[in-house]
């Protein structure tokens, strides 16, 4: 009986001890979150906690995976995200579904309303979301509240967009009859971005999605998900407000699964990915295959860079990519004369490189690396630099220096540059909301944000009214 006795209260203890000691590393984990730390509690101003639910259809949810997200500063984990179920996938695009039936019966101008009080609702936050920009992505504090800044001015160019959409009249080669064309929305937009832009490349769709009478499904990049839950959660708070759905702006967190079913499913209207030519082309090909619309924009190659502030690399990945190119610059013929080191510190830093002396050509100088080198290239004609920006695949952004008018115009023209963005005494960087911004050949051809951009979040019809008393054919046609 005391050995009984005795036995238990061992077994007890025992068990004491692993419950404690389980309790103490949940404990110490938590602490090591940089959320938890006094200098970084204004992400708790955003809604953000230790672990955060990765979907948003109207309800907050998140069974799927846990992922932690880490700073490339420092490499140390910011906070956590459970993301989306095939099955919240599901729910998600059901509720969205449901909730363009009440949004594409609002009148635009009204919908404009909302989308300004959004704009005004990043406003109010632009300082600490830009602050969350720059220490979950990477790029430099004004850069992040940029990106943010860019969602604000989009929404106000949406605002007044939401009053001029609308078709021509045209003239009718019919006696009493009206020719029109009328612009509907397209309905479900699904909005796959990419981890260099984690809200401006959101916020040009949403907020041009949303005036058009369209509802949005955002899957943002997996290493940037505290950032898609941050404007969520503010766009989420303007939607209740006004006692709309949720589901009018939902999202998703998730990885190549949620994307791969955004691309085949049919009830996903309007697929727009921003992202690696590579996965591009395979978003286009199931987007294709259903006869879906796709809005593409992939890898760029730009001919300049420029930047002397600039912040860590996004993730470790990178870090070895930039080590690989630079190893394969110099197998190609080419010579560093500047930076092409690995900086002896914490986070995915390394210095900005320059590589001279590679052929135009060379296999490298054509691959877009996504990190800070700069390959510098000697011509001796025009139409020789002009040949080799546009000998590239990628087609997004160019630049030319020069005083030379008549050569500004020749880059402008038909036998300059073939980019979509062709630009003169600036940086290939930095565009503006009121054009707009896409790019050729291998970077897909999508245009978002400004200009006539809108088009492609709706659809078109021609629509012939007969207001008099016979019916005549078109072209004379008489069956007699």
């Amino acid at each position: 009986m005391q050995r009984c006795f005795t036995l238990t209260i061992v077994r007890h203890w025992a068990l004491r001890k692993k419950l404690l000691t389980i309790s103490y590393q949940q404990s110490a984990a938590m602490s090591t979150l940089l959320i938890n730390q006094p200098k970084y509690a204004w992400l708790k101003e955003l809604g953000l906690s230790e672990d955060n639910d990765g979907v948003y259809n109207g309800n907050w949810g998140g069974k799927g995976e846990v992922i932690t997200s880490y700073c490339p500063a420092n490499n140390e984990p910011i906070a956590r995200v459970r993301q989306a179920t095939m099955a919240e996938y599901e729910e998600t695009v059901q509720k969205s579904r449901d909730a363009w039936k009440v949004w594409a019966d609002i009148p635009a101008p009204k919908r404009g309303e909302i989308v300004r009080q959004i704009g005004d609702a990043l406003r109010k936050k632009i300082k600490v979301l830009g602050s969350l920009v720059s220490l979950e992505m990477g790029k430099i504090y004004v850069e992040g509240v940029g990106e943010v800044q860019e969602y604000v001015d989009v929404c106000d160019y949406a605002v007044g967009l939401s009053r001029m959409i609308g078709g021509p009249v045209l003239p009718s080669e019919r006696p009493g009859h009206a020719l029109i064309e009328m612009w509907n929305p397209v309905g479900l937009v699904g909005i796959i971005t990419a981890f260099n832009f984690p809200v401006a490349v959101y916020g040009w769709n949403n907020a041009i999605a949303l005036i058009c009478g369209n509802v949005c499904l955002w899957k943002g990049a997996p290493t940037t998900p505290l950032t898609s839950v941050a404007v969520t959660k503010i766009v989420a708070e303007v939607l209740e407000q006004n006692n709309l759905p949720g589901a009018i702006c939902s999202m998703t967190c998730g990885g190549a699964d949620i994307g791969t079913a955004m691309s085949k499913d049919e009830r996903v209207d309007l697929v727009s990915f921003t992202g690696s030519t590579q996965v591009g082309k395979m978003v286009a090909m199931m987007v294709q295959e259903r006869f879906g619309r796709n809005l593409l924009e992939l890898g760029g190659n730009n001919a300049i860079i420029a930047s002397t502030m600039y912040g860590p690399l996004h993730t470790k990945q990178a870090v070895d990519q930039y080590l690989a190119a630079i190893e394969q610059a110099k197998q190609q013929g080419g010579t560093v004369v500047c930076g092409g080191k690995v900086m002896e510190r914490p986070g995915n830093y390394v210095e900005p490189t320059i590589i001279t002396g590679l052929a135009h050509d060379a296999p490298i100088v054509h691959t877009e690396t996504f990190v800070p080198i700069l390959y510098v290239l000697k011509f001796q004609t025009e139409e020789e630099a002009f040949a080799w920006n546009n000998e590239v695949k990628q087609g997004l952004s160019s630049s030319i220096f020069t005083k030379d008018m008549g050569r500004v115009f020749r880059w402008l023209g038909p036998k300059g540059s073939d980019c979509g963005i062709v630009n003169v005494n600036i940086p290939t960087s930095g565009a503006e909301i009121g054009g707009a911004f896409g790019g050729e050949k291998h970077t897909g051809g999508g245009r978002e944000s400004g200009s006539d951009s809108w088009k492609q979040y709706m659809r078109r019809s021609t629509c012939t009214i007969n207001y008099s008393k016979d019916l005549p054919l078109a072209q004379g046609i008489k069956f007699e």
